[in-house]
């Protein structure tokens, strides 16, 4: 039992973060909604109207900072140099941000429908008579980044070593707040690998999503068009690619994990499929992927649970958010049939997520392929690994045992 007279604590770097945070979420909604870290110099909110808000607010709460803590301290001016489209505030990210949503337009995305399901068969298809297998390691990991690399035009053979890139430099231990030098290798590998992959299209276009991101123009508030330089690109590229795997992977996984969980939910899925995009919205409710995103204060702002002061980095706190019981009916409850009203999931606001509508495509697609295949999945839970990532909740490994 909690004893409630020590302070609640919440340390996104610890082990009980990256292990479950349940229980201090639940704390921090009802002790202190607007949480001060003494130990690392930022506010953070849980409540559901107040992530909300803020998430509405860009004004008053600015990516510009960066979205991790370390980037949060830094100069905005040091930031720019990571060209990234969610480091960025409107109007400049609203003009950037127009140059790659055409790509995840409603119609184009519903093209991409049997792109995807091939994908997705082609890893399910050789565990298809196994009586086991490892539905996080051989699956929910390697065929979201498929999917995102063939949009970008990334050669054949390619594609995988994107996610090991990305998957190192997420990586954290626990009290490890900057990246560490693995990481940054990592990353460094990865710009390198697309900045060079850039000037290759630059010179020999297809009709991938990154041979017409050579080809754009955007005003940049100058009234002048001018095309986008192989800098930016590569840092479209490495949000796209990085944004595109890990949100899937991790909701597939969790989504596995869930169902095991509640069989009486999976039956459901099992019996009749048209459920299976509410599902996800639970999915995405109860378990997001992603746990928090960073802010920077730049102006005070009062909110439900308190006053957040102007000059301090925020994390908006999407995972305690979801569950809080002030907004949702139930919150503890995992229910597919929920009515979702609004989600925060995928973001919300000026950062929305980009590619939404396809990951919940993707992630529709992978669930009707798995129920369609195995009446249940057993999860052998001795073999269950958690990831420990930066602001990322899900498994790296979630072994199954089939049952037709």
């Amino acid at each position: 039992m909690t004893d409630i007279s020590t302070p609640v604590e919440f340390d996104p770097f610890s082990e009980e973060f990256f292990n479950d945070s349940t229980e201090m979420y639940r704390r921090l909604r009802d002790e202190a909604p607007v949480y001060f870290s003494e130990q690392y110099g930022f506010y953070a909110l849980s409540r559901f109207a107040d992530v909300l808000a803020a998430h509405r607010d860009w004004e008053g709460f600015s990516s510009a900072h960066g979205i991790e803590l370390f980037t949060l301290s830094m100069d905005p001016e040091e930031v720019k140099g990571f060209r990234s489209l969610i480091m960025m505030d409107p109007p400049e990210h609203d003009r950037f941000r127009a140059l790659v949503s055409r790509v995840f337009t409603p119609k184009a995305v519903t093209a991409l429908e049997p792109m995807i399901r091939e994908v997705i068969r082609s890893f399910l298809d050789p565990v298809n008579d196994a009586p086991e297998f490892d539905a996080v390691a051989d699956f929910a990991a390697p065929f979201p980044i498929e999917v995102i690399a063939r949009m970008l035009g990334v050669p054949d053979g390619e594609r995988q070593q994107i996610r090991h890139w990305l998957d190192a430099s997420l990586r954290r231990e626990a009290g490890q707040i900057a990246p560490s030098h693995e990481n940054e290798v990592a990353v460094l590998e990865s710009a390198g690998y697309f900045y060079e992959l850039t000037v290759e299209k630059r010179k020999n276009p297809g009709g991938d999503m990154l041979s017409r991101l050579t080809q754009v123009t955007v005003d940049r508030g100058d009234d002048v068009e001018t095309g986008l330089d192989d800098a930016e690109i590569t840092g479209f590229l490495t949000l796209l690619g990085g944004a595109g795997a890990e949100t899937v992977t991790k909701l597939v996984g969790n989504a596995v994990m869930l169902f095991w969980q509640h069989p009486d939910q999976w039956q459901k899925i099992v019996d009749d499929h048209e459920k299976i995009p509410r599902a996800i919205e639970e999915i995405l409710r109860y378990l997001p992927p992603s746990q928090y995103q960073g802010r920077f204060c730049v102006e005070e702002r009062e909110m439900e649970g308190g006053t957040v002061p102007a000059g301090f980095p925020v994390l908006l706190i999407t995972g305690a958010a979801t569950r809080d019981p002030r907004a949702f009916d139930r919150a503890d409850e995992f229910d597919i049939e929920r009515n979702p009203g609004i989600t925060i999931g995928l973001g919300h606001g000026a950062h929305s997520c980009l590619g939404a509508a396809l990951a919940r495509m993707e992630s529709r697609i992978a669930i009707e392929e798995l129920a369609s295949r195995w009446k249940r999945l057993e999860v052998d839970e001795s073999g269950l690994r958690r990831v420990q990532m930066a602001n990322v909740a899900g498994y790296a490994n979630v072994p199954v045992r089939t049952v037709r």
